[in-house]
């Protein structure tokens, strides 16, 4: 019988917690249902959630963006994205295109897709023309890429790879020291695809508290009841709250495409820097397919090439070192409507999330429950 969301918050008050716990949930897809749901403000005054890197606009980095911005003025190429992918800004002169959507403006020809079976459909339509895919993502991202090169592509159609591994990020964070969280929410769709497994050294090195969780809030809630029980008792362990869809092993099929298609590469992370066995590049017999090998781009000097915009700190947000309206440019500088940094473009940014909810107060003024 499925618990309901009152039921797991009433658990939830019961228990005797400690003065405060802090509690990462990893995904932007999580962030967004607590927010929406305001479990926040639901749940006992101890129990902190943090925003955490589970944004793959956010992370992407910089010049890959700037990479698919000058394919598409330079080449004659036809470059598509996802859609979010198209408002992340780069860091160049004043005056110039600081992003996809502006690139398109200025005579680019960017079209944003929401499918990998769209740019091969874009593809086989425009037969004369090469078509360049940016493919940014995770996991649950990049399987649906494996597979569309799996299947094989058109000889016209390349990719513009900027894949990320999600668990890396975390362990980085652990392996640190200076996580700033007590325990962890991991995310369902990812477990899904690449299985419960991955997420077991949460508990053997670090024995931090962890539990898997879907996307509505009774998964979240139960997720949340469990790493608060799991701490209390001095047990920790990872507990799938999510089996409905998280088998052990993941999904056999999408794991071997991946394998197939992509090798696993350390990766930058933008304005976090390379951290170890993160990303995914296509395998040498996919280089063919290879963008960067099919255009090569030449040396271009920028000022902050690389880095977030001149004082957005995304990357604290993106750590879990501080909430969105702690940046200074949050709801003042940065919007939805003007993004500054690249956590206020995509619906899995924790900065647009926030202020989709209506929390557009600066730190010192919101009413969130503070630390």
């Amino acid at each position: 019988m499925t618990v309901s969301a009152r039921s797991w918050l009433e658990r939830i008050r019961a228990l005797n917690l400690p003065e405060r716990i802090r509690i990462l949930n990893v995904c932007g897809g999580h962030e967004r249902a607590i927010t929406q749901a305001g479990l926040r403000t639901a749940l006992p005054n101890q129990v902190e959630l943090i925003p955490g890197p589970g944004c793959p606009v956010c992370v992407c980095p910089e010049e890959d963006v700037y990479e698919a911005m000058r394919l598409a003025l330079d080449e004659d190429v036809l470059l598509v994205a996802f859609g979010d992918m198209l408002r992340v800004p780069v860091n160049v002169a004043k005056g110039e295109p600081r992003c996809l959507e502006q690139a398109r403006a200025a005579g680019g020809d960017i079209r944003p897709i929401a499918s990998p079976l769209e740019a091969v459909a874009i593809a086989q339509r425009h037969p004369r023309r090469q078509v360049v895919f940016f493919a940014a993502g995770f996991e649950t991202t990049s399987a649906p890429v494996a597979a569309m090169m799996a299947a094989g592509v058109p000889g016209n159609l390349s990719i513009l790879l900027s894949g990320r591994r999600t668990w890396p990020a975390v362990a980085m964070l652990l392996d640190s020291g200076e996580a700033r969280f007590d325990a962890l929410i991991a995310p369902g769709h990812v477990a899904t695809v690449m299985g419960p497994e991955e997420w077991s050294f949460v508990v053997d090195r670090h024995a931090m508290p962890a539990a898997i969780a879907g996307f509505n809030p009774e998964s979240l809630l139960a997720a949340t009841y469990s790493v608060l029980r799991q701490s209390m008792e001095g047990r920790p362990f990872l507990d799938n709250c999510y089996p409905e869809l998280v088998r052990p092993g993941g999904n056999p099929t999408a794991r071997r495409q991946l394998d197939r298609v992509f090798r696993v590469i350390d990766a930058n992370w933008r304005g976090i820097g390379e951290i170890t066995a993160s990303g995914y590049g296509l395998s040498p017999d996919r280089a063919a397919s290879d963008a960067r090998l099919r255009f090569p781009a030449p040396p271009v000097s920028r000022r902050r090439a690389g880095e977030m915009p001149p004082g957005c700190d995304c990357a604290g947000v993106v750590l879990g070192r501080i909430y969105p309206n702690e940046c200074a440019l949050y709801g003042r500088a940065c919007t939805p409507r003007k993004p500054i940094g690249p956590c206020m473009v995509s619906d899995e940014g924790a900065c647009r999330i926030w202020w989709a909810a209506g929390l557009r107060e600066p730190h010192e003024h919101c009413a969130r429950k503070q630390a």
